[in-house]
């Protein structure tokens, strides 16, 4: 194939990245685009920029690759646009989803908003086909039964079925069955094939959104991928591996932190040029900011949530803010200066992008600090209104009686300390000390803000990745074609033989095996791992611990158990969920490298930046080679985002064009 083109949706850009003969380590070329996303319609910005990329014909002729991280599920979910979906579980628990775990989402306050159920009343349905906790039958599916659920569903005309019967991980024939009794025409979703662990209610809420998304999943995978056939299209999952658009529309729900996981996967690769294992990772973007850790590999959590609902399929574990570029500033009502978590969007956007937008933002406030440059933003392609942007400034200056410049600085510090209290949470808040990490910042806003955010956590190493204003869609290129795979085998762990661990678990191997081998992936591409939800009975939440044996296990875990929460207990281990990892690497990315020249590099322009005593360098980040260094403070632009080399800062471009950044005072 001669065309890798990554492609990542976000709330205001597309961005695109584009590899052409990137797997010859010695003659990869690597181009870079960005335009409007539509979110109206999101692949018209896809069909637009491979359009500007020139890429059409090639597409059509089944040239061109593309790995997309799509935003579809997730924007769906957040917005409340499902399909009309029909639950169906067991008789007694059809208020499964409205009782949830009873928990409150504000604890002291006597009048919290009513949140309408996942599923309405009416969309419920009770059936036969109960199991007990040991996998006995208590209450058939009968004849009787799927002719009720039949005519109910003939009566609804829903557009997808939800099916989550108790215990249902144990045997799924009775689940199975009211599939095969569906109409063709309906999206039909499953628990035993979604999420099969134990935990109803989780495993309800991941089942019931698999169908409410899953035809606009499959719909607007389905088109995009007639516009750009014969081509293949990959999608990217919430765990950071991919998976064909065709088996994608079956995983719905396994899609909603699609683009976040590209930026982790590339976050992995950028690991592994410069040598360092442990990230902290910010991906600062239009609308949000996403952060996450990185210890050897990217960690997931089956805890994660979308809005309100939790979500228990495998994905990235990273904690999300609303602190963007496109954050807006504003006075609140005791008078005081907040910013976020509303955002201006991609349209009208920034009041800086002279778009019609009017109320400040992040990006309003560096554009008025100059630490944007109008002549540089987008390589050119998109010019800036600055005057716009102290207009909008000054509707919050003017209140505070401060200068436009004073109150672009505050909006500035409010959003970084947003960012820092997010990097806390991700690091200091799970035992793990940020100065033994480098600070890795990708989005298009993020370069601006990354020596403040180092600063505010004691760092002194930071990393700038190569492409960072469109590291997620790099990431699509790098990941690897997965499948993460689960099922519940609750127990005392000493009291399961490893024969039958290892049985239940060559299970989900083959299954996944199967999936990849039909993408076109080959079976010796296929890396496995294996691993065991673990915890100490009696307790609610579990430890994941690598399988290779019963006692391996039970020490590696008193050891998590230790390191985690400082103590380990003389009582028996339980195992809960038998675990596997399928991994294919099959394509080898090589980015370009960069000429070497220890001479000092010259900047293109010296400018006025305010809070700077001195004019501050301006550097073309293009122009940089490996093996110089900048000292701050110093202005990096470049086509897709722009880095702030702030002062006691020193800036290293490797052989990779990665800027690594240095603390030196």
């Amino acid at each position: 194939m001669r065309y890798l083109l990554g492609v990542d949706t976000g709330g205001t850009f597309t961005d695109f990245v584009l590899l052409e003969n990137a797997q010859e380590q010695n003659n990869p070329s690597i181009r870079i685009h960005k335009c409007l996303s539509t979110p109206a319609a999101p692949e018209q910005a896809i069909l637009e920029g491979i359009d500007q990329l020139g890429l059409t014909t090639a597409a059509k002729q089944g040239e061109v690759v593309i790995i997309h991280g799509s935003t579809v599920a997730t924007n769906a979910a957040l917005e409340g646009k499902g399909v009309k979906t029909v639950f169906i579980t067991n008789r007694g628990f059809k208020d499964m989803l409205t009782i949830g775990r009873q928990t409150r989402r504000e604890l002291y306050n006597l009048q919290p908003e009513v949140i309408p159920p996942p599923v309405p009343a009416e969309l419920c349905l009770e059936t036969g086909g109960r199991l007990s906790a040991e996998g006995e039958w208590l209450e058939p599916l009968t004849e009787q039964d799927i002719e009720h659920l039949k005519a109910a569903i003939e009566k609804l005309q829903p557009d997808a079925v939800a099916i989550n019967l108790l215990f249902s991980f144990l045997d799924s024939s009775a689940e199975r069955a009211i599939e095969q009794a569906m109409p063709e025409s309906l999206f039909v979703s499953r628990s035993s094939y979604v999420l099969p662990e134990y935990k109803e209610y989780e495993r309800g809420i991941a089942t019931w959104l698999n169908a409410w998304l899953g035809p606009l999943v499959e719909n607007y995978l389905q088109n995009l991928a007639k516009a750009l056939a014969p081509s293949p299209v990959a999608v990217m999952q919430s765990s950071g591996g991919t998976i064909d658009a065709h088996q994608a529309s079956r995983r719905a729900v396994n899609m909603l932190l699609s683009g976040p996981a590209g930026g982790l996967a590339a976050s992995k690769y950028i690991s592994n040029l410069i040598d360092s294992k442990q990230l902290l990772t910010f991906d600062m973007g239009g609308t949000s900011t996403d952060v996450a850790l990185i210890a050897g590999g990217i960690k997931l959590t089956n805890e994660g949530h979308i809005g309100h609902y939790p979500v228990a399929v495998p994905m990235v574990d990273m904690h999300t803010i609303g602190a963007g570029g496109g954050s807006i500033a504003y006075i609140d009502q005791g008078g005081l200066l907040q910013v976020g978590p509303e955002s201006a969007g991609a349209d009208p956007g920034p009041a800086c992008y002279g778009r019609g937008g009017t109320r400040p933002t992040v990006t309003d406030a560096n554009a008025v600090l100059g630490r944007l440059r109008p002549d540089a933003f987008l390589g050119g392609n998109m010019s800036l209104d600055i005057a716009a942007a102290r207009s909008a400034v000054a509707t919050i200056a003017e209140p505070l009686g401060m200068t436009i410049e004073a109150a672009a600085e505050g909006i500035l510090a409010i959003a970084n300390e947003h960012m820092t209290r997010a990097l806390r949470v991700i690091s200091v808040q799970r035992g793990h000390d940020p100065k033994n990490f480098h600070l890795c910042c990708f989005g298009g806003a993020g370069g601006l803000h990354v020596c403040a955010l180092a600063d505010n956590l004691q760092m002194d190493k930071a990393v700038v990745p190569i492409y960072g204003g469109v590291l997620s869609a790099l990431g699509m290129l790098v990941a690897p074609r997965e499948r993460q795979l689960s099922r519940s085998q609750p127990g005392l762990l000493d009291d399961t033989e490893d024969q039958l661990i290892q049985q239940r678990l060559d299970v989900l191997i083959g299954n996944g095996q199967q999936e990849l081998l039909q993408e076109g992936v080959e079976q010796k591409d296929i890396n496995t791992s294996c691993s065991l939800d673990l915890r100490y009975r009696g307790q609610s939440y579990t430890l994941n611990i690598p399988w290779t044996d019963r006692q391996a296990a039970i020490n590696a875990f008193h050891l998590a158990h230790e390191q985690r929460f400082g103590h380990r207990l003389d009582i028996p281990v339980e195992l809960v969920n038998l675990r596997v990892s399928l991994k294919a690497y099959t394509t080898t990315i090589h980015l370009p490298y960069m000429p070497e020249n220890h001479s000092p590099p010259k900047p293109i322009y010296t400018t006025d930046l305010t809070g700077f005593a001195n004019p501050v360098a301006v550097y073309q980040r293009e122009q940089l080679v490996a093996g110089i260094k900048l000292t701050g403070p110093a202005l990096i632009t470049e086509q897709v985002s722009t880095t702030l080399v702030a002062e006691g800062w020193e800036a290293m471009p490797d052989q990779f064009g990665n800027l690594l950044l240095q603390k030196i005072s």
